[in-house]
């Protein structure tokens, strides 16, 4: 998609009309776009007539990512973004992943906090906002000070919560920070309405509430406000099956463990996706893919779905490797290992064995002295035979 315009292209090259230029000027403005972040791809051409030269760059935008702004509690969003426009005019709140263009913007935000008596080093890096469930490019100042006071949330029902007041204590006193603020909403609250069934609530973004005189030193610590909206309560229609061969629509139904009427629990609804997988697993379908899609109807406030499932193919089991282990105790785990070459790759059965050798290890050992801190773990697949390894390194 095309958000540059060609005179924003040409302010980034670092060239302007009537200036001075050979080869090596209209190289390095190559150089200099592809610097910036904002374009993955830039080649140029250009024509000579009479003592005039006119370049053309053909670039290839890169991917931009929206910018967040992490324990800045003295300024709005809106104000860090402009202290970023002041040396970027055309910037629209979202930056590449790199770049010296990022750079420019982290710099202009310290320069914009040390005019209001704030000076401090800004860094920014991507990371995965848990709340968009997207990646940001996030800006984060060192050394902040300032503490979460309290949490407070829009929604009284929320707020009288006994499983909130019991999670806030997990949030209270800790350094302000907004990702610190989000994770603690996506983690403790946002479960506590999908288990009432308000599927679609409206959690955040957290809001610093300042009170008293603006002219006195910003206080150490600090209200933050939650916009909270339940929105509507949702009960279980049920799930529409496709691309299912091994495993019955009943059979599924009944794995997944609601049945139409009940409240649509959203945690029982993604364990019911991990019951599938692991029914799929026990059969030996290690590759099998859930593709579960929500379908609201938001005037009888039910919630189904529709399930994409791509089975994939079955897999035998091969071999064993242990590395890690005496030879006493690789003899005692393969005798407790129940699989036969040529068995059902049993993923289930798979997992069961590791919780035993990790918490119930004189199950296997009996007796026999074994030093191990972890088990390292994996499922070698080779699809084109359609075989599995068990892979266990013990330390």
């Amino acid at each position: 998609m095309k958000t540059f315009t060609e005179e924003q292209v040409a302010t980034l090259s670092g060239l302007g009309v009537n200036s001075q230029v050979g080869k090596k000027e209209l190289q390095d403005g190559a150089d200099l776009l592809l610097r910036s972040g904002f374009f993955s791809k830039v080649n140029y051409k250009f024509e000579t007539h009479n003592d005039a030269v006119t370049v053309t760059y053909h670039v290839e935008e890169a991917p931009r990512l929206p910018v967040a702004y992490d324990n800045f509690p003295w300024f709005t969003d809106g104000e860090l973004a402009g202290a970023i426009k002041v040396n970027l005019p055309f910037f629209d709140g979202t930056l590449p992943e790199g770049g010296t263009v990022v750079d420019l913007a982290g710099n202009s935000i310290a320069s914009f906090l040390t005019e209001h008596g704030l000076k401090a080093e800004v860094r920014h890096f991507v990371l995965a906002d848990p709340l968009l469930d997207a990646p940001v490019q996030q800006f984060q100042v060192e050394g902040v000070t300032q503490r979460i006071a309290s949490l407070d949330f829009s929604d009284p029902a929320l707020k009288e919560n006994l499983a909130v007041q019991q999670h806030l204590g997990d949030i209270r006193g800790k350094n302000y920070s907004r990702l610190a603020i989000d994770l603690f909403l996506s983690e403790a609250i946002r479960p506590i309405y999908q288990q009432q069934g308000y599927l679609r609530a409206k959690i955040g973004p957290a809001e610093v509430r300042l009170s008293g005189n603006p002219n006195q030193k910003f206080p150490e610590d600090i209200n933050v406000y939650v916009p909270s909206v339940p929105g509507s309560l949702y009960q279980w229609k049920g799930a529409e099956w496709k691309g299912n061969n091994v495993l019955s629509t009943e059979t599924l139904n009944r794995t997944l463990g609601l049945k139409p009427g009940d409240t649509a629990n959203g945690m029982t609804i993604e364990g019911g996706w991990e019951r599938v997988r692991s029914a799929f697993g026990q059969l030996g379908y290690l590759d099998v893919k859930i593709s579960p899609e929500p379908v609201y109807d938001d005037q009888a406030h039910t919630v189904s779905y529709r399930v994409e499932i791509a089975e994939g193919k079955v897999y035998r089991f091969r071999e064993m490797t242990i590395t890690g282990m005496s030879l006493a105790g690789e003899r005692l785990i393969r005798d407790a290992w129940t699989m036969k070459q040529g068995d059902v790759l049993d993923k289930v059965a798979f997992e069961q064995f590791l919780t035993t050798l990790e918490s119930h290890r004189d199950t296997v050992f009996k007796g026999l002295p074994v030093h191990y801190d972890t088990v390292g773990h994996w499922l070698q697949t080779d699809s084109e035979k359609g075989f599995a390894d068990v892979l266990l390194d013990f330390k």
